[in-house]
């Protein structure tokens, strides 16, 4: 599955493109980041609800390339300008991260 795909199927709003064309090789869902930092693998998609700028650091740390801002959360715009920098996708879907990894589940089969 392609970035695109992510944002396409959870009516995401992108916020950071990053390339949209990368494929993503599985997701993790989390907030706690050091979770994140001890499960994530390179060139997964990670959903969360954390909107501040440690986030870009964590996946940056992780080669994480898409973002996914669940629950309709603003991110800081430090986290916005932190993803440009680096190239990395943000982008906001209304849907409670539950819903989402749902649908992108259905995506991946």
């Amino acid at each position: 599955m392609k970035i695109r795909d992510v944002v396409e199927k959870t009516g995401a709003t992108v916020l950071v493109p990053g390339d949209m064309e990368r494929d993503l090789t599985g997701a993790i869902s989390g907030d706690l980041l050091s979770f994140i930092m001890a499960e994530a693998r390179e060139g997964w998609l990670w959903i969360t609800i954390q909107v501040h700028l440690n986030v870009a650091a964590v996946a940056v740390l992780k080669d994480v390339p898409c973002i996914l801002v669940a629950s309709g959360r603003a991110p800081e715009q430090a986290l916005s300008e932190r993803c440009a920098v680096e190239g990395i996708t943000l982008a906001v879907t209304p849907l409670s991260a539950f819903d989402a990894a749902g649908l992108l589940r259905e995506l991946a089969r």
